[in-house]
């Protein structure tokens, strides 16, 4: 009941249209270029820490005046602003 088919001409066919496609391309490959890609590349972080001043309100005593504890503390305040500016560039060459 099966019916074979003729596939003779049609094999030849399709090998003729696959040979006639390759005909087309050269026989050599062009010559490699060298393309240049740029990448970032992880790196650890190296920053040295800068270390904390000697406060200036740690050596006030209960019995000094109130002039001088004030004035303790605003030295403390201008420290501790340096400190932080020194801190968030350390941070900063970071990233």
């Amino acid at each position: 009941m099966c019916r074979r088919m003729k596939s003779g001409p049609l094999a030849l066919a399709l090998f003729m249209a696959v040979i006639a496609g390759c005909a087309g391309r050269p026989v050599a490959d062009p010559e490699p270029q060298v393309v240049r890609v740029e990448v970032p590349v992880p790196v650890p972080c190296r920053v040295t820490i800068p270390l904390a001043p000697a406060w200036a309100s740690a050596g006030l005593r209960k019995s000094d005046d109130l002039e001088t504890k004030v004035r303790a503390l605003v030295a403390e305040r201008e420290q501790r602003i340096g400190f932080e500016v020194l801190l968030l560039s350390a941070a900063k060459s970071c990233q």
